[in-house]
C-alpha cells in the first residue's frame, strides 16, 4: 500500500494480452569430453559411488522392513522407511555444485538428499575442518562409535560418521545426528548443510523460503533449496511460499542490494503421491515446471530436467543458482526421476503395472551411468565392482554399529523434556548495528509517548481521557522498538504491518524508524507467513510474524501445531526457534473474526502462550517473548487496545522489564473466594469483586493468569487453601476452553481444601454472533455472579438472570451446545 506506487485506471483498463515463453524440457546433452574437462575423471567417478552409496543404504533398510535382515544381520525395525531409490542421481547431481552455505530441505522421503549434501560436503572441507565437526558435534558421541582407527583418511571417516549417525538416527539411537528424536523423516546435519527434511508433503516449501528471506536478509552466503514431491504441488504451504519468495516488494521497494530471496523450489518428480499417480490422475499440470509461468514474468525460471542423469542436474542447478546468487529468484526446478520402491516398504505398488516398473528398472540410473562412465573410460568394470564392495562394507559396518546397543543405546524418552523448548536470553543473534532509518528519540511516536499518561488515574483517582493515556498498544510499539534497536536480525511481517501501521495501530511510527527488510507486508497467506518465520528463525533470527486475527490461526495449522512446536525437540535441542506470533483476538466481527483459540495451542507440546490483559503486561510480556529462544504464541485481545494501565500504581515503565514467566498476578486480595481470570475477563473480574463485597460483603481473590504455558500453580494453589472457592472465566467458548485444564490440575492440588468443585465460565458453545448480541455471548460480571450462587455458594437474596445449574450443564452437553 505504498503511496508512491500508483495503480492508474487506465493502464489497468487497456486492453493487451499476457505472453508466455517456452519452457525447456530435458535440454540436456551429454558430452562426454566436455564433462571430463569440466569435472575431471575423479569427480565423475565420486558422483558414481555416491549414488551406489545411497542406493545401498535404502536397499539395506528396504531389505530389512520386508526381509528383517541385511547381509546376515538381523534387526526388527519398527519405524517408517519412505525410500528413495531410483531417485539417487537426482540427489547427488543437485549437491555437485553446492558449499556447505548453502542448504538443502526435504521431506519424509529424503535419506538419499541427506547423504547426497553430506558427501559431497565431505568432499570439500579440508581435513582440519572436518575433524572439527565431528569432535564438536554432541561432544564427539557419534565420532567416538565410528573411531576406531580403520581409517586410511579423515573423508574415509567422516563418510562413516555420517553413514553411522544418519542410521542410528532413524533406528532412534542416542548417537544419531538429532539422538533420535527426528528418526527417518525429520533427520538433518547442518554443518555440511543439509537442513530439516519434512514429514508432512509440502511442508519444507516455506520454511524454505522463510530460510532464504534469512540469506538475504542478514547478508548470508549460500542459496536454499526445498526439495518437495511433485504431488506436494497440490498443498498449499508451496504455493504460499512461492508467493511469499517471488513478492515485487524485494526489487520494487527495498534497497537495491537485496533482489529476490535465493530460494529454489525443486521438484523431485517421481511420479507419484501415495499410489496417486499426479501426471493424469490427481493433477492437471502435465509438466510440474508449467507452474512457473503463472508467478512472475521470469516464469520462475522454470526447467524441468532428466533425474535420471546427474550431470543434468548438476548443470541445471549450477545456472540455477547463479539466477539465485544474482537476486533474480525464485527458481523452480521440474526434475524427472520414478519411485522404484513403493512409498514404503508396506505398499505392495498395486495401483501401477509391472510392465512400467520393468521401463524404468531397465533405464535405471545407477546403473547407467556407471555404464556410462566405463564405456568412457572414466573407470573400469574392475572399479565399479571394487566401488560396490566397498559401499556394501560401508553399510554393512554403519548398521553393525548402529543396532549393536552396547555402543549405540536407545535414546532415552525422559530426555526429550529437556528439548522441549531452550528457555534462553539471547539479546542480538548477530553483532552489527541494527539498521534504522532514524534514532528512535527521533521518533514521532516515541517523542509522542513522552507525554503520555502511563497510569490510568491522576492524584485524585480520576482516569485520564482517553487522548491522555498510554494504552496497550503503545506499550506493544515499545517492546517491539526496543528489540529493533538490540537486535539487528529481528524482523517483523504480517498483513498490513507496514504504512498501515498495523491493522489496530500497534505498529504506527515503525514505518518511519525501519527499512522494508526489516518491517514489511506479507502475502494475505497466513501459513506462508507461520511458516516462512520458522524458517527465518530455526536459521538464525528473530521473527515477530502477525496474524490480524486469531480465526486465522487455522489457516497456518500444519505451521503451528506440526512446524514451530516441533523443530527444537525433533532436533535434540540443536535447533532455537526465536519466534513470536502476535495473535490479535477479536470481538464484533461475527462468528469468524471473534474467537479465542487459547486452548488450541495450550494442547499443543512445543508452544509458549501468552496472553497479557493489561498495559503493563502487555510491554513486560513482550519483551520477555523476543528476549527468549522458544516459540511463543502472544494473545492480545482488541478489546484491550485502548486501556491504560489500571493496576501498576507506577505506571508502565518507559525503560525496559521483563514479566517473570508463568507467574499468574494477583490483582485483589480476597479471603472468600478466588476468581482466576484469563485475558480481557479480568475486567469482568473486576466488577464482580466490586458487586460481590458491595451486596454480599464477599471478599473475591482475582488473580490474572496472564501465562497459559508455562504456568506455576503457587499462587493459585496458596490462594485456594485461603478461600475454599474457585472460579476461572475466559473469553473462550466453555467446551474444551484450557481453564478445564487448570481447573482439573486445581482440584487435584487442592482436593482438600476446596468447599465445592471448581467452576470455569467462557463464552456460549455457539458460534460468535454480531456485535449487536455480543453481551449474551461473552462472559459477563453477572453471569460469574450467577454460577458462584448456583454451584459454589448461595449468595442471599441473589436473584440469577444466567442459568447455570448442573442439571442446565448436562442438557446443554446432549446437545453440544
Amino acid at each position: 500500500m505504498p503511496k508512491n506506487q500508483v495503480i492508474c485506471p487506465e493502464e489497468s483498463r487497456k486492453a493487451t494480452e499476457v505472453t508466455f515463453k517456452p519452457i525447456p524440457v530435458n535440454q540436456y546433452k551429454s558430452d562426454y569430453k566436455k564433462e571430463e574437462k569440466k569435472y575431471g575423471k575423479e569427480r565423475l567417478v565420486k558422483m558414481y559411488y555416491d549414488m551406489l552409496m545411497i542406493r545401498e543404504f535404502e536397499t539395506m533398510l528396504n531389505q530389512i522392513k520386508v526381509q528383517g535382515s541385511y547381509e546376515g544381520m538381523e534387526y526388527n525395525h519398527p519405524g517408517p522407511a519412505h525410500l528413495s531409490i531410483g531417485q539417487e542421481a537426482a540427489a547427488v547431481g543437485q549437491s555437485v555444485h553446492l558449499d556447505t552455505d548453502d542448504y538443502i530441505f526435504g521431506s519424509h522421503r529424503s535419506h538419499g538428499e541427506i547423504m547426497a549434501k553430506c558427501l559431497s560436503a565431505i568432499s570439500k572441507l579440508d581435513d582440519d575442518k572436518l575433524n572439527t565437526i565431528m569432535e564438536e558435534f554432541f561432544d564427539g558421541a557419534t565420532l567416538n562409535v565410528v573411531k576406531d582407527g580403520s581409517h586410511g583418511d579423515v573423508k574415509d571417516l567422516a563418510e562413516d560418521f555420517i553413514l553411522y549417525g544418519t542410521l542410528a538416527e532413524i533406528f532412534a539411537r542416542e548417537t544419531g545426528i538429532n539422538k533420535g528424536l527426528g528418526g527417518s523423516m525429520h533427520a538433518f546435519f547442518i554443518p555440511f548443510g543439509s537442513m530439516p527434511n519434512n514429514a508432512l508433503v509440502g511442508g519444507s516449501a516455506d520454511i524454505s523460503v522463510g530460510s532464504a528471506m534469512n540469506k538475504l536478509i542478514n547478508r548470508k552466503p549460500g542459496i536454499v533449496i526445498a526439495n518437495i514431491g511433485d504431488a506436494a504441488m497440490g498443498c498449499g504451504p508451496v504455493y504460499e511460499g512461492i508467493w511469499m519468495a517471488a513478492m515485487d516488494q524485494y526489487v520494487e521497494l527495498w534497497d537495491k542490494e537485496f533482489g529476490h530471496p535465493p530460494v529454489m523450489i525443486n521438484i523431485m518428480n517421481n511420479q507419484y503421491g501415495m499410489g496417486g499417480q499426479t501426471v493424469g490422475e490427481t493433477m492437471s499440470y502435465k509438466f510440474a515446471a508449467r507452474i512457473g509461468a503463472g508467478v512472475n514474468p521470469d516464469q520462475m525460471h522454470a526447467e524441468r530436467v532428466d533425474g535420471y542423469n546427474p550431470l543434468a542436474v548438476a548443470d541445471a542447478t549450477e545456472r540455477k543458482k547463479k539466477i539465485l546468487q544474482d537476486g533474480k529468484g525464485p527458481v523452480l526446478l521440474d526434475i524427472i526421476t520414478y519411485r522404484m520402491s513403493g512409498h514404503s516398504p508396506s505398499d505392495a505398488s498395486s495401483y501401477r503395472s509391472k510392465e512400467e516398473m520393468e521401463m524404468w528398472e531397465a533405464a535405471d540410473c545407477v546403473r547407467s551411468f556407471g555404464e556410462y562412465l566405463i564405456e568412457n573410460g572414466a573407470m573400469s568394470k574392475k572399479d565399479a565392482d571394487a566401488l560396490k564392495a566397498k559401499v556394501v562394507a560401508k553399510v554393512s559396518k554403519a548398521m553393525k554399529l548402529a543396532i549393536d546397543e552396547s555402543v549405540s543405546p536407545y535414546s532415552d524418552p525422559n530426555m526429550i523434556e529437556g528439548v522441549m523448548y531452550s528457555n534462553l536470553k539471547v539479546e542480538k543473534f548477530d553483532d552489527r548495528e541494527p539498521e534504522l532509518l532514524e534514532k528512535v528519540e527521533d521518533n514521532a511516536r516515541v517523542k509522542k509517548l513522552k507525554r503520555k499518561q502511563r497510569y490510568a488515574f491522576d492524584a485524585d483517582g480520576k482516569p485520564f481521557k482517553a487522548n491522555q493515556l498510554y494504552t496497550y498498544r503503545d506499550a506493544i510499539f515499545e517492546a517491539m522498538v526496543h528489540r529493533f534497536a538490540t537486535d539487528p536480525t529481528m524482523i517483523a511481517y504480517g498483513e498490513e504491518n507496514r504504512d498501515w501501521g498495523g491493522a489496530f495501530a500497534c505498529y504506527n511510527g515503525l514505518t518511519e524508524l525501519l527499512p522494508y527488510h526489516r518491517l514489511f507486508n506479507s502475502p494475505i497467506s497466513e501459513g506462508a507467513i507461520v511458516g516462512t518465520a520458522c524458517g527465518y528463525a530455526m536459521s538464525g533470527g528473530r521473527v515477530v510474524a502477525e496474524l490480524m486475527y486469531c480465526d486465522f490461526m487455522g489457516r497456518a495449522g500444519d505451521e503451528i501445531f506440526n512446524q514451530i512446536s516441533k523443530w527444537q525437540s525433533m532436533s535434540a535441542g540443536i535447533l532455537k526457534m526465536p519466534l513470536t506470533l502476535r495473535v490479535s483476538v477479536g470481538n464484533k466481527y461475527g462468528a469468524q473474526h471473534s474467537q479465542d483459540w487459547t486452548a488450541m495451542v495450550n494442547h499443543i507440546p512445543g508452544l509458549k502462550v501468552y496472553y497479557p490483559a493489561t498495559t503493563y503486561d502487555a510491554k513486560g510480556m513482550l519483551n520477555l517473548a523476543l528476549a527468549g529462544t522458544d516459540p511463543v504464541i502472544f494473545f492480545e485481545s482488541q478489546k484491550t487496545y485502548g486501556v491504560g494501565e489500571l493496576f501498576e500504581k507506577g505506571g508502565v515503565p518507559e525503560g525496559y522489564y521483563e514479566t517473570e514467566e508463568g507467574e499468574p498476578a494477583v490483582r485483589t486480595q480476597g479471603k472468600d473466594l478466588t476468581l482466576i481470570t484469563l485475558g480481557p475477563v479480568l475486567y469482568s473480574g473486576m466488577k464482580v469483586v466490586e458487586e460481590m463485597k458491595e451486596k454480599y460483603g464477599m471478599e473475591v481473590e482475582l488473580i490474572d493468569l496472564r501465562f497459559v504455558n508455562p504456568l506455576n500453580y503457587d499462587k493459585l494453589v496458596e490462594s485456594i487453601k485461603k478461600t475454599g472457592r474457585v472460579v476461572l472465566a475466559s473469553d473462550s467458548v466453555e467446551r474444551g476452553s484450557c481453564l478445564h485444564n487448570i481447573a482439573a490440575n486445581l482440584t487435584n492440588l487442592c482436593f482438600d481444601y476446596l468447599d465445592a468443585p471448581p467452576v470455569v465460565i467462557g463464552a456460549k458453545n455457539w458460534i460468535s454472533p454480531a456485535a449487536e448480541m455480543e453481551k449474551d455471548y461473552f462472559p459477563q460480571a453477572s453471569w460469574i455472579i450467577d454460577a458462584i450462587h448456583e454451584r459454589v455458594v448461595p449468595l442471599p437474596g441473589h436473584v440469577v438472570t444466567h442459568n447455570y445449574t448442573n442439571g442446565e450443564m448436562q442438557r446443554i452437553a446432549r446437545l453440544g451446545v
